[in-house]
């Protein structure tokens, strides 16, 4: 089977065959579209002492063939028929999370700002919205260097937004974007998000620190190496007055499909044996000990639990409560 690459001109050129893709399906509801007003642009909760806001960089529709390559086009259409979830196309939200906890403010990766697809990158005018100045940022930590993870590093006049804020990044994941000749030896579709990562990692004037897994970030929040979606992907763990969230990143990129069938390789994985041990090695810590998860890329807000079912696992979204 071919397996699909991620690029920006792919990306646009799939979405735009993606009807042609679908089967013949029951009649679904269709429960979309804002009739032209605004959805809430951030939500807030807490952890413990922790106060935390997820802030939405906008969304990313991509061709469902992405969502595994190692798996029939009739068997991802069927799973999305079953789920009763779209077939054309797979809408991807982009959760962002603020942690402001003692004196942190740490923000969970930058988006893509406007060097990607044109429906995402509003994180910074959504930080507005929820009250949240830029600048009171003091840390930025990345989970890995993708385009809508990272490429919003830097403004129009390519330097970075956040210059003041402490940038953490992986050193594995550092290292392997800004390994010599790395652009030459991949594939040509792969050729922008290198030049794209390299661009925001080397941006003038920011200085890095490089972590490990198990490396503090502020007070209650490490970095946990969780390779495959990129050679030295990191998720997060807050742990706050014995509550704990498990910020995914992109080591879980679908609420349904990563979860419920973790042995797929997502289109988008570099390693995607590695990346499925990776979702099974954190489906079971977070069902087993209760952890939370933010996922982002989960449908907004992203945040909730997973649970054992008889053949594998669920994710369930929390019930937000309203003061």
């Amino acid at each position: 089977m071919t397996r699909f690459s991620m690029n920006r001109r792919n990306l646009l050129r799939a979405a735009s065959l993606a009807p042609l893709l679908t089967l013949p399906a029951l009649p679904v509801a269709a429960l979309t579209g804002t009739d032209g007003r605004p959805n809430p642009s951030h939500f807030r909760f807490g952890l413990g002492r922790a106060r935390l806001t997820v802030v939405s960089d906008g969304s990313l529709q991509l061709p469902v063939a992405g969502l595994s390559a190692n798996t029939s086009e009739e068997e991802i259409l069927a799973f999305l028929t079953s789920h009763h979830l779209p077939t054309q196309q797979n809408y991807s939200h982009t959760n962002h999370i603020v942690i402001e906890i003692d004196d942190a403010v740490i923000l969970v990766d930058i988006g893509s700002g406007n060097r990607f697809l044109p429906t995402a990158g509003k994180l910074m005018e959504n930080l507005t919205l929820a009250g949240i100045d830029p600048a009171s940022i003091t840390h930025v930590a990345f989970t890995h260097a993708h385009p809508d993870h990272i490429w919003g590093l830097r403004d129009d006049f390519d330097e970075p937004i956040l210059f003041d804020a402490e940038h953490i990044i992986g050193a594995a994941e550092h290292d392997y974007w800004l390994q010599d000749g790395l652009a030459n030896s991949v594939a040509e579709s792969m050729q922008q998000f290198v030049v794209g990562a390299v661009n925001s990692l080397t941006a003038d004037g920011l200085e890095w620190t490089l972590a490990d897994d198990g490396d503090e970030v502020a007070p209650g929040l490490r970095m946990i190496a969780t390779p495959g979606h990129t050679p030295g992907h990191m998720s997060l763990m807050l742990e706050a007055d014995g509550q704990q969230l498990m910020i995914l990143g992109d080591a879980m990129t679908h609420a349904y499909v990563s979860v419920e069938r973790p042995d797929w390789h997502g289109g988008f994985d570099a390693d995607g044996p590695q990346a499925a041990a990776t979702r099974n090695r954190l489906l079971d810590m977070a069902a087993t000990d209760g952890i939370a998860v933010l996922g982002y890329h989960f449908p907004f807000p992203g945040v909730g639990h997973i649970m054992r079912a008889s053949d594998g696992y669920r994710f369930i979204p929390t019930i937000w409560t309203w003061e």
